[in-house]
Order: C-alpha cells, then sequence, then structure tokens
C-alpha cells in the first residue's frame, strides 16, 4: 500500500512537539546533571545538600528515570512517529511506563523522608506532591491496562495526563523564574502556590489537548498501529 502524504502542517509538528517539550525539560535536566556530578565527585557537605548525601540513590534513581520519562516521552506526542514507526512507539513505551512509576516513587519518598524547611517546603507542598505522584501513578497505570485492552483512546489520553505531571518541574521554572526576577526568590506560602501552578497548568493543557483530538482520530489511527505492529 502507498505510503500516505504527509502535510507541510504534519512535519512541522513532528519536530515541534517533541522540540518543545524536550526544552520544557532543559532547565531540570540541567540542575539534575550538576546534582549527579556532584554526587559523584563527592561535594563538600553543605545544608543544601546534606540529605541528598546521607541517602543518594533515590535522588540518583528520581533523575535519570524523570529525564529518561520526558526527553523518550516527548517522541511519543510526535504524530509522525506514531504512524510511521509504530513499532518504536510501542518499544519506547515499554521503557517510559517503568521510568515514570520510578520517579514517581521515588518523588514522593523524597517528600516524605527528605526534610525540607518550611520555606522550601510547606504543608501545601507536601501534600500535593504526594497527591501528584499518586496521580502520576495512576495515569500511567490506568494507561497501561487501557492500551492492553486495547482501548487506543482512553490509553492516550491517560498517558498525557501521567506525563502531564511528569513534566511539572520544567513549568515550575516558568512559574518561580518570573516571581524570582522581578519580587526575589520566593518561600513559604507563596513558593508552595507557585510549584503548584506548575502542576495546574500541565493537567489544563493536558486536558485541552485531550478534548480537541477529533474522536474519529481516535478511534481508527491506534487501531492502524497496533494491526502494523501485530503483522
Amino acid at each position: 500500500m502507498a505510503e500516505a502524504k504527509i502535510s507541510p502542517r504534519s512535519r512541522q509538528a513532528d519536530w515541534l512537539i517533541p522540540t518543545a517539550l524536550i526544552a520544557l525539560t532543559a532547565v531540570p535536566f540541567a540542575a539534575g546533571v550538576v546534582r549527579l556530578i556532584g554526587l559523584a565527585r563527592g561535594a563538600d557537605l553543605t545544608p543544601e545538600n546534606a540529605r541528598f548525601i546521607a541517602s543518594p540513590w533515590p535522588v540518583v534513581i528520581h533523575i535519570i528515570a524523570v529525564t529518561v520519562y520526558c526527553i523518550l516521552g516527548a517522541f511519543q506526542f510526535s504524530p509522525g512517529f506514531r504512524r510511521r514507526k509504530p513499532k518504536w512507539h510501542r518499544v519506547a513505551g515499554r521503557l517510559l511506563v517503568p521510568c515514570g512509576l520510578a520517579s514517581a516513587l521515588t518523588g514522593m519518598w523524597m517528600t516524605v523522608f527528605y526534610p525540607l524547611p518550611p520555606a522550601l517546603q510547606g504543608n501545601l507542598l507536601w501534600g500535593f506532591r504526594i497527591l501528584i505522584g499518586t496521580a502520576m501513578m495512576f495515569c500511567i497505570s490506568w494507561g497501561l491496562i487501557k492500551i492492553l485492552r486495547r482501548d487506543y483512546a482512553n490509553h492516550g489520553a491517560w498517558m498525557i495526563r501521567g506525563y502531564a505531571l511528569g513534566q511539572g518541574a520544567g513549568t515550575q521554572v516558568l512559574t518561580v523564574l518570573p516571581w524570582a526576577l522581578f519580587f526575589g526568590m520566593p518561600s513559604g506560602l507563596t513558593r508552595d502556590l507557585l510549584m503548584i501552578a506548575g502542576w495546574i497548568i500541565n493537567l489544563a493543557v493536558a486536558e485541552w489537548i485531550i478534548r480537541r483530538q477529533p474522536a474519529q482520530q481516535n478511534r481508527t489511527v491506534p487501531s492502524v498501529l497496533w494491526n502494523s505492529v501485530d503483522s
């Protein structure tokens, strides 16, 4: 069967969407690399990094898992990759699920067991981090169940929600940085609210994307993917 022609708009989306998502990951990725290098070199003990030096493995696993999840996951949202490389989409998904779950689990572990002063994490942010980690695990797990049942539309919707939650740190840069530039680094309740805003923004965008997808596309495109993989 002849390959369908790809419109210029679709070709643009093929690189534009992953590029934008990877750019959103840039600052957290850089911070994570610096953190890993510091731990590997045996950084001097300071009040800021004492919790990481005392128990490094949760933060190491978290940085690696969330980096793979956010960067590799960005390509899952490229329409061209899903159509032209269905096997790649499926294989990548098998890596992204454990990475996403590991990211959520270690994030909750650090929230519970890494001590933070109230200026960096109040009760509101603490509770939201536990809520977001739990919700992210649910979205990924439910998305996995949906694809095993060949419910493609709902699989995609739940995976979009899980990815939006995993990208929280990237959007938090955009919510915290403007405040820091104009008013100084936020602390206390202000910091909590700005951090929480990052997750809320991501979820709002995710729901907008999910609801604007044509129902017919949700029913037909994934079935083509599945048949292409099974053949």
